[in-house]
């Protein structure tokens, strides 16, 4: 038996010129002295950002390690045939306090190509919302390679964004190629592939602390876009109470968002992937054969793979948690 059980990490917190502080006052969590926390991330092997367990005797080790000790014990077999040593998401929590660049992020073929490292789609759930907050997902009207460096060199960009107003619970996925932003007041929750490779196109001409302005990658971000991507970008779904209810199911993750208030048995012994909650409200246990774990609002835990049946049993009224595995 290899001893493994639900492993709690110790956040990264990140500093970001327009954070804020929604991570520790709804959140609940501790960034310390950082005072314009943007970021939260909950598990990462990214260099020099990997994630510390926190939790049980494996505490003090890190993710990294783990997985190629434990292997697909922790990961699943399917998902360490294909990804080796290498945790294959990063989970984060993002507070923007303020506008966040308008960006975009490459495929797998260009990331690979570029800096040796994995393309990034990602996904967001809306947490929490200020009046009138605002997201960018993607373009308003149909946009060629050349349109777009005429409207930037122009100053014009702005006029071929997307913009939506939106509300806690509303969730969108974001494919590598699509130019996006986060607008001031939202607090949200991303999975993404674990990559940290972002094209900055726009910065709004902010200066950092001292005094410059952020470099932008227009060169670079012109051959990452993705001009013939159109779809809308927001998620449609209902979510079914007590049941898990898919929101986005891609080749990198599935996400699901479970709204509970009732004990819930969960087998995943099909899936042959670990399982991750991040827990946006309320608090709850984690029963598992060897023991349990409390998990509160704010928190996320990774289950390893090898732990296939487990009970989740609610400790306040109702609780609401996103879901993350690969299939």
């Amino acid at each position: 038996m290899n001893g493994l059980y639900p492993l709690k990490f110790k956040p990264i917190f990140r500093e970001k010129i327009w954070g804020g502080n929604k991570i520790k006052s709804i959140l609940n969590k501790d960034p310390g002295n950082i005072l314009n926390c943007g970021e939260s991330w909950e598990i990462s092997t990214v260099e020099d950002f990997v994630s510390e367990v926190a939790n049980g005797f494996l505490a003090g080790n890190y993710l990294n390690e783990l997985v190629e000790i434990y292997m697909g014990d922790l990961v699943g077999e399917k998902v360490y045939q294909k990804y080796g040593n290498e945790f294959p998401l990063l989970l984060k929590f993002i507070d923007a306090a303020r506008d966040v660049s308008i960006q975009v992020h490459p495929n797998d073929s260009i990331a690979k190509e570029r800096h040796n490292a994995y393309g990034k789609s990602e996904m967001w759930y809306i947490i929490n919302a200020e009046n009138k907050s605002l997201i960018n997902p993607g373009f308003n009207q149909p946009v060629t390679r050349e349109k777009f460096l005429d409207f930037v060199s122009k100053g014009k960009l702005m006029d071929l964004l997307k913009f939506d107003n939106v509300s806690p619970g509303d969730a969108y996925f974001v494919p590598a190629g699509q130019v996006h932003s986060i607008g001031k007041g939202v607090l949200l929750a991303e999975i993404q592939q674990i990559s940290d490779v972002t094209y900055r196109i726009s910065d709004f001409d902010r200066k950092n602390a001292e005094g410059n302005k952020r470099e932008l990658h227009i060169d670079w971000a012109v051959d990452a876009i993705n001009y013939d991507l159109r779809e809308d970008s927001k998620i449609n779904f209902n979510a079914e109470k007590n049941n898990s209810t898919e929101l986005v199911c891609c080749n990198y993750f599935t996400t699901n968002i479970l709204e509970f208030n009732k004990k819930i048995d969960k087998d995943y012994n099909q899936i042959d992937s670990f399982i991750i909650y991040m827990n946006l409200e309320g608090d709850f246990l984690i029963n598992y054969e060897k023991g349990s774990e409390l998990v509160k609002k704010g928190e996320t835990i990774l289950i390893p793979a090898c732990l296939e049946t487990f009970q989740l049993i609610p400790i306040s009224s109702e609780i609401k948690t996103l879901e993350v595995y690969i299939k």
